[in-house]
C-alpha cells in the first residue's frame, strides 16, 4: 500500500507539472464545469421559483440532493476519468499493453495515469450548495453530521467509480466503450431530484441496479430528518459490494483481452 501512494503521488505531481505549463487550459477546464453546473442549477430555480415546492420539496432541498451527487460525481471525475477512453486512447492504439508489462496493477496504472482536475469544478459546486442549503435549512451543522456527509460522499464516489468500471471493461471486447459508460452514466441525471418524483421503476433503478441514489437521494433525506431508516446507511455497504463486483468484471475482461498489434 505505501509503495503505490508513493507512487501515485508520484503520477499526481508529474500531472500537475504538466497541467501548469498550460495554465490557461488549468483555469478554463476548472470553470466550465462551474459554469455547465451553474446553468443546471438556473434551470432548476427557473422551474421552482413558479412552484415553491414540489411533493413537499423546496429548492433548498433539492440543492442538497445536487450538491451531495456533484461532490461523489467529483471524486469519480478526479480519480478515475481515464476509465472513460481505455479503448479509445489505450486498447484500440495498443497503448494499453505497456500497462502489462509493468510492475504495477494495470488498472492502478490507467486510473493513476491522468488526474482530471476539471473535478475541482465540481468540488467548489457540491460544498457550495451543500453549505447554503445546511444554512438555509437551519440544519445542524455538527462533527455527528459533518462526518456523515464526508462518508456518503466517499461511498458514493466509489459507486460511480464502480459503475463506470464496469462498463469500461467492456471495451475488451467492443474496444469502445464510451457509448456504453455514457448511457449508464447519463442516469445520475435523475439522481438529482428526490426519487418520488419518479415511477417507482425509476426508483428502483436508482436504489439497486444502478445506485446513484445512495449518492445523493438518502444521505440528503437523513439530513432531513425524513423517515427513511436504515436505508440511508446503507451507501457503504453498496459501495464495498458494487466496488467488488466491478474489479471482479474487469480482471475477468483483462483475462480476455487481446492486443491490437498496433
Amino acid at each position: 500500500m505505501l509503495r503505490y501512494s508513493k507512487i501515485y503521488w508520484y503520477f499526481v505531481v508529474q500531472r500537475f507539472k504538466i497541467l501548469m505549463e498550460y495554465r490557461l487550459n488549468f483555469f478554463i477546464g476548472s470553470i466550465s464545469t462551474v459554469l455547465f453546473q451553474g446553468a443546471s442549477i438556473i434551470a432548476m430555480w427557473a422551474v421552482l421559483r413558479q412552484v415553491p415546492s414540489i411533493q413537499g420539496w423546496t429548492l433548498e432541498q433539492i440543492l442538497l440532493i445536487y450538491g451531495l451527487l456533484t461532490l461523489s460525481k467529483g471524486i469519480n471525475h478526479l480519480f478515475a476519468d481515464n476509465l472513460w477512453v481505455i479503448g479509445r486512447d489505450y486498447i484500440r492504439p495498443g497503448q494499453f499493453d505497456r500497462f502489462l508489462v509493468r510492475p504495477i496493477n494495470p488498472l492502478f496504472h490507467l486510473l493513476a495515469d491522468r488526474i482530471c482536475h476539471d473535478a475541482i469544478g465540481d468540488f467548489i459546486v457540491g460544498f457550495g450548495l451543500v453549505g447554503y442549503a445546511m444554512v438555509k435549512l437551519q440544519l445542524p451543522i455538527t462533527l455527528a453530521s459533518i462526518s456523515f456527509i464526508i462518508l456518503m460522499v466517499i461511498s458514493g464516489g466509489i459507486i460511480f467509480i464502480a459503475l463506470n468500471l464496469i462498463t469500461a471493461a467492456t471495451a475488451f471486447w467492443i474496444m469502445d466503450s464510451i457509448p456504453v459508460t455514457n448511457l449508464v452514466f447519463s442516469t445520475n441525471e435523475f439522481a438529482q431530484y428526490p426519487l418520488t418524483f419518479y415511477h417507482r421503476s425509476v426508483g428502483i433503478l436508482l436504489t439497486w441496479l444502478l445506485p446513484y441514489g445512495f449518492a445523493s437521494y438518502y444521505p440528503a433525506s437523513y439530513l432531513l430528518g425524513h423517515s427513511i431508516g436504515w436505508m440511508a446507511w446503507l451507501a457503504p455497504l453498496i459501495a464495498l459490494v458494487s466496488i467488488t463486483i466491478a474489479y471482479r468484471f474487469w480482471v475477468f475482461g483483462l483475462k480476455h483481452y487481446g492486443s491490437t498489434g498496433s
